[in-house]
């Protein structure tokens, strides 16, 4: 599934195209995709503007005219392209193995007319577990796919005492809480692998024991923050990492993967300066873990 990175750079992608545009129509193709489209999808956003395009977590957000919010998430296939109209297709994201441009997969399509001139927004999911919605944007923070999301780890929300609050206590592995989206939001198994080894902490560790009794984030935990927030920003700069089915709305492949440390690298020398050890992969909670045994003892 794509992580944060990705979806941010599909949004920065998607921005030019959709933020202040109409759509002019709608094209729904089947009345599904991992949920029911809601009631008279198409004929509620024709017509409608889209006053900003927004993320939250792995969702798009673009903010429409009438108070409602549209609703995007990937899922494990899904991808928009961009057809604007007498240009070269786009496509916003970034993906290993290329984006489906099969037309049998595309679901939905977008006719938008702003600044940016008339194109063609289309939604293609061959495994269709994306899905779209409209709610209420005032009931946002609410609504049952939001109201539990943990804090972001991108902008200056994210610091070590807001995740020793959310950490203290917790008995359960490191990487296994870090995953917890109720803890940080978006963040996913390749970027927590990243950060654990720039930390230089054991996945398995009780997440618990980075705070002290009294509440407050041990040197390892505001070490850990810093590389959280540092390996997300990278992979935003790089264009997420080309992995499986992500791809740029340009159709140009993600760079962070040629810097991986440890994600996807079992048998391979870690990369820290003087170490000599290699990557290893473990399992937990059926998910493959990658770090450097010697550099990770802690």
């Amino acid at each position: 599934m794509p992580e944060l990175p990705e979806v941010e750079t599909v949004r920065r992608g998607l921005q030019p195209v959709m933020e202040d545009a109409r759509f002019t129509r709608v094209e729904q193709r089947r009345a599904d995709l991992r949920f029911a489209f809601p009631e008279d999808f198409a004929r509620r956003l024709e017509g409608r503007r889209v006053v900003s395009l927004g993320r939250r977590a792995k969702y798009l957000i673009a903010e429409l005219d009438d108070g409602m919010a549209l609703i995007s998430h990937l899922g494990m296939s899904g991808s928009f392209r961009i057809e604007p109209d007498g240009a070269q297709e786009l496509k916003p994201g970034v993906f290993h193995h290329p984006r489906s441009k099969d037309g049998r997969h595309d679901h939905v399509v977008f006719h938008m007319d702003g600044p940016a001139g008339r194109a063609r927004v289309i939604y293609n999911d061959p495994r269709r577990f994306g899905y779209m919605d409209l709610i209420v944007r005032a009931t946002l923070a609410e609504h049952p796919w939001f109201r539990n999301l943990g804090v972001e780890p991108t902008g200056n929300s994210l610091d070590a005492q807001t995740l020793a609050d959310r950490l203290s206590g917790k008995a359960a592995p490191l990487k296994a809480a870090l995953l917890d989206q109720r803890v940080i939001a978006g963040l996913g198994n390749i970027y927590v692998c990243e950060a654990l080894w720039r930390a230089g902490l054991s996945p398995v560790k009780p997440a618990g024991r980075l705070v002290t009794a009294s509440g407050r984030p041990r040197k390892d935990l505001e070490r850990l923050t810093a590389d959280i927030r540092t390996v997300i920003s990278e992979a935003i700069a790089a264009g997420g990492s080309s992995l499986r089915d992500h791809i740029q709305t340009d159709g140009t492949m993600g760079y962070f993967q040629h810097g991986f440390s440890v994600y996807d690298r079992e048998g391979k020398a870690c990369p820290r300066p003087g170490c000599g050890d290699t990557v290893r992969r473990i399992v937990q909670g059926g998910r493959s873990t990658f770090l450097c045994p010697r550099c990770q003892k802690h």
